[in-house]
Order: structure tokens, then sequence, then C-alpha cells
């Protein structure tokens, strides 16, 4: 059984000033391996490519996982503006100008690989000499005692729960050029993430609650035994 279910996200975010998407970098600080607090509960903020990546502390509730992403979403409306008057933009995918792109962060795609559940094997790194790039809306999944299994069962249940139903809600297509197969994960010490997303889920309320609840459907499907039936 899956217990003990926190949930949480680090959705990716363009910048735009103007009308024109442009580089985060230099702009949000902080990386990956060190991410800048917004406060003390857990919710940070860094450069990811030419992106704002945002992270919030593990969510027990729905209510708690839309007050939480709202949050950094109100925060960083307004660090942008101090900035100079820049804007979040939620498209999932752009080709942004080349001057953004010649920086070795520019080129950067992902710093761990991660995973198809299906081919049982590593995701191809996508190809960085173009102009597209692309956000992700990455779920994470925290459980007691995770473990391969159940992580595994998860990310097919996810697929059913969140990843069909994204290719109807989503109007985005070319994200999935680069990113967003089915059944892409990474295994976490605390359980598991689910990357097949795109950022389109932040755009309204409803859909911030439709994740969740998705999420927590796929839980239940584990939990029913539905998933034992699949793989």
């Amino acid at each position: 059984m899956v217990k003990k279910v926190t949930i949480g996200a680090d959705p990716e975010l363009f910048i735009e000033k103007d009308g024109k998407i442009v580089s985060a970098e230099g702009l949000i600080g902080g990386t990956k391996q060190e991410p800048k607090p917004i406060g003390d509960k857990g919710h940070a903020m860094q450069e990811d490519n030419v992106m704002v990546e945002f992270n919030i502390p593990p969510c027990g509730t729905e209510k708690e996982f839309v007050k939480e992403i709202d949050f950094v979403l109100d925060y960083l409306d307004t660090y942008l503006d101090v900035k100079g008057g820049y804007t979040l933009n939620y498209a999932a995918s752009a080709n942004l100008e080349k001057k953004y792109l010649n920086t070795p962060q520019a080129k950067l795609f992902g710093c761990d690989p991660d995973f198809n559940i299906y081919l049982k094997d590593v995701n191809e790194a996508p190809d960085a000499k173009g102009t597209l790039r692309t956000c992700g809306g990455h779920i994470h999944i925290g459980y007691e005692n995770p473990n391969q299994t159940d992580s595994e069962k998860l990310i097919y249940a996810m697929d059913i729960t969140v990843g069909l139903p994204s290719i109807l809600l989503d109007e985005d297509i070319n994200r999935r050029k680069m990113y967003g197969n089915a059944g892409c994960f990474r295994f976490k010490d605390y359980g598991v993430e689910y990357r097949t997303l795109s950022n389109f889920w932040l755009a309204t309320e409803d859909l911030k609650k439709w994740v969740y609840d998705g999420t927590m459907t796929a839980v239940r499907l584990v939990n029913e035994g539905v998933i034992d039936n699949i793989v």
C-alpha cells in the first residue's frame, strides 16, 4: 500500500518583456544544486536553462497544493516586475532568439537522465542545437517506505489519470518533440517524479486541482490493485 502520500511540484515558466520571451539567466539566481529560497517553508526558485523553475514544499491536501503553487506565482510576479517590468509567460514551448542560447547554461538540458517506464531504459537527451525550449510541470509523489515496485506502478497509473487526458487538455504540441513522452519519470529517495506533463496545468485553479486529484486517483488505483492487472 502507498501510504502517507505527499505531492509536490517543480514547474518551469518562461519570462517575457515587452511581449517577447527572454532568458531567465541572470534574473532569477539559484541553481538545481543550490536553489534560491523563498521564505523558510520550503519554497524556492532557480534558473533552469533559460527558464525559471520553482519548487513547493510537499503537500497533503488539494487546498494546500493550490495555495503553495499560487504563493510562488504571486511572488514571482512581484519579483519580476521589480526587476524591470518582466512578466511570467505560461507557454509550454517557445523558440527563443539565438542571442539567449549561446551560454553553457542555455545549452544544458536536465542535470540527470530520466527513464521510460515502458522501454525500461534511459530517455535520449534532447538536442540542444535548435532554438526550441520547453517547460515542464513535473509532479513529485512522496510516500512511506518508497520502493521501486510501487514507484513504477504509480507511473503507470499517472499515465492513465493525468498523462492521457493531458493530450486533450494541453494545446501545446511542440514540447513533445523534446520532452514529455508517456511514462517519463525519475526515482527519488522519497518516492517518484512524474515528468510527462508540461506546465499547462499552472494556467487555472481548476487545472491545478485537476492535477492534484488525478495524482491521488493514481495512488488509489495502485492501492486497489488495478495497476497489477496492467503491468
